[in-house]
């Protein structure tokens, strides 16, 4: 082949530049500004992200690509790059699962998950799976009261039909492990458990030898508020300490291998998700062969992913859209096996064909017009990639083992560790999002200052209180809800007649300043859904008394700089205050050495960035006279 000459000319006039010379154009443009602080990340995830990655990066982590040049099948489940696109079915209403699971079969869906809690009876499988093609669409059993009576249906109405079994894929949820985290106590024992699991791994291997009997539930971790190491690493520990009790009773990893699938949530960490899952491949792989396999097969992990829970809203809805696209493309990216997205609306009412269908279709413009699924395993050999990778993998090892010398999962479920450990980082998530260094728009940065919702809202948050249980519960949760309290308990407010409270904006002065300041009190009180009345720059704010009345605000935020409050604080506020004594002052900002004294002239609150969102609406709406909700 002839070299490309004009190339050759083309890239000569570039030549290599090493890293330290990036590194002290870097130092020279930072100005003496500390590097670390500046552009270093320190991860949630217990780990620091340089600002750039370099070829150079790549030494050491050659053990990646050995790893899959030895075992082929780590990265390979049989597919070049095509996941399953399947859609979960969560109503236990049989006709319409029915419905919805032909209306996903036929606009591109491969795999369907039923919930079958109320299907005890060959008559009802068979309305439930009426019209569903075996040969073409993997079935999944996604809910349950009694797995093996499910098992037992469905390989009655593939009898009914005639079929065999050989060909036929999908799976049942069978996870005590999620059972015992989400209920504080097993539903009966462990070992009663494992008698099962015997039982539906033995019927599977001769039946379904396709259909996957036990699942490892680890997206209830990131639905809680986990890290995504605590979310890998915790999975594994369940994944192994059911290796572990089944290899006694008798079973092989090259059973327990191909029979297994392990679903992970993917949030709105877009690299992150990518490098959790093939961190996954690669862990799950160094602890199946501690089973010594005879198949190199059974050393792959299958993945299910879904979109996460955690972080989907109530108002702005269709911003949901948005965030399950890039959370489904790093499962596609991640080169998960088969792929769930949530319909946009489920926080607040039953998904209907239009919700469903917009889910479905994302998954399938990621595959016939992104072209995710063509390539296996796209993010071999980034730089950025394969040391998140590497640093996923070595901070959940640690934290795995850690679970290990603990005696391993169900012990360290018992102890309250796991469950500990997953509600410090939803409390520091939850803690982010009331002071806005996490940010989810709609809810508590830019809301959409006319929406309702609460006539909209089909389903709440949480259950019912049960009876005391002996162990921790995990507590999957949206953490927008307490933001989406706040703003329910206006507009049911407002629907008992009441006037919806009004924010009088006073800007003035510094234009700047006056601007930074309105726009940030209307973000503010927009999270509570109440009135903004913005105005223009008060050249007098004396005058301001007349326009107030007009408008029958409850608060006035005056939005200025600290030292023009210095100012006019001393001048304005008595008097308003004289006029409208229930009147709500408050200043955008806190001019600390002066906080006292304009306290005692009458301001009511400060509004800063260190404000506790929720807790400051909270105090708001106490003043209103609004009730919580």
């Amino acid at each position: 082949m002839k070299k490309n000459h004009s190339e050759d000319a083309l890239f000569t006039e570039f030549p290599p530049v090493p890293t330290s010379d990036w590194e002290n154009k870097i130092h020279a443009d930072l100005k003496g500004a500390d590097y670390t602080k500046k552009l270093i990340w320190n991860t949630e995830e217990g780990f620091s992200v340089k600002p750039y990655y370099r070829a150079e990066d790549l030494n050491g982590l050659e053990y990646i690509n050995r790893l899959k040049e030895q075992n082929p099948y780590l990265f390979n489940t049989g597919r070049p790059g095509a996941w399953m696109v399947r859609q979960d079915i969560h109503t236990a209403d049989i006709s319409l699962a029915n419905h919805c699971a032909l209306e996903a079969t036929g606009r591109g869906a491969d795999a369907i998950g039923f919930n079958v809690a109320e299907v005890s009876t060959h008559k009802q499988m068979k309305a439930l799976l009426n019209g569903i093609d075996f040969e073409k669409t993997a079935v999944y059993f996604i809910t349950s009261k009694s797995y093996p009576l499910t098992l037992e249906l469905f390989i009655y109405e593939i009898n009914h039909r005639g079929l065999s079994g050989e060909s036929i894929r999908g799976g049942i949820n069978f996870d005590p492990i999620s059972y015992l985290l989400l209920n504080g106590d097993f539903y009966i024992t462990f070992n009663n458990n494992l008698e099962e699991a015997e039982y539906l791994l033995n019927t599977v291997r001769k039946r379904l030898p396709l259909f996957r009997a036990i699942a490892v539930n680890g997206h209830y971790f990131q639905d809680s508020g986990s890290s995504l190491v605590q979310e890998l690493a915790f999975s594994l520990a369940a994944g192994n300490e059911y290796y572990s009790a089944l290899t006694e009773k008798g079973f092989s990893a090259d059973i327990l291998g191909p029979r297994m699938l392990f679903h992970f949530a993917c949030g709105p960490n877009y690299f992150m998700e990518i490098a959790k899952l093939r961190a996954a491949r690669l862990l799950w792989a160094r602890i199946a062969e501690q089973y010594n396999p005879g198949k190199s097969e059974s050393l792959q992990m299958f993945i299910h992913s879904s979109t996460s829970i955690w972080n989907k809203t109530v108002y702005d809805p269709y911003v949901n859209m948005l965030r399950t696209t890039t959370e489904g493309m790093s499962a596609a990216i991640g080169f998960t096996d088969s792929l769930s997205i949530l319909p946009f609306d489920l926080a607040f009412k039953a998904p209907d064909d239009f919700s469903n269908r917009i889910a479905r279709n994302q998954q399938l413009i990621f595959r016939e017009e992104a072209s995710l699924d063509k390539t296996q395993d796209p993010a071999s050999g980034s730089y950025y990639l394969e040391n998140l990778t590497d640093s996923i993998a070595d901070n959940a090892w640690k934290l795995f083992l850690e679970v290990e010398e603990m005696g391993g999962m169900i012990e360290a479920v018992k102890s309250g560790f796991i469950q500990d450990e997953v509600e410090k980082k939803f409390r520091q998530k939850k803690e982010e999002l009331a002071q806005r260094k996490r940010i989810l728009i709609g809810t508590n940065q830019f809301p959409e200052l006319q929406e309702l919702m609460l006539d909209r809202l089909e389903v709440t948050d949480g259950s019912p209180v049960g009876p005391g249980s002996p162990y921790k519960k995990l507590v999957p949760a949206r953490i927008s809800v307490s933001f989406e309290s706040l703003r329910f308990a206006t507009e049911a407010y407002v629907l008992k007649g009441n006037k919806r409270p009004g924010v009088f904006l006073l800007p003035f002065g510094n234009l700047a300043m006056q601007r930074a300041r309105a726009s940030f009190a209307t973000n503010f009180f927009g999270c509570a859904g109440y009135e903004i009345f913005d105005n223009p720059c008060f050249e007098d704010p004396d005058n301001s008394l007349t326009a107030i009345r007009e408008k029958r605000a409850e608060i006035v935020v005056f939005c200025s700089s600290d030292e023009e409050y210095a100012a006019l604080i001393p001048k304005v506020v008595p008097a308003l205050k004289k006029a409208i004594p229930e009147l709500i002052i408050v200043v955008a900002g806190y001019p600390k050495d002066q906080v006292e004294a304009f306290t005692i002239m009458g301001v009511d609150e400060f509004i800063h960035i260190r404000s506790n969102l929720p807790e400051s609406l909270g105090k708001f709406n106490r003043r209103i006279g609004i009730p919580p909700r």
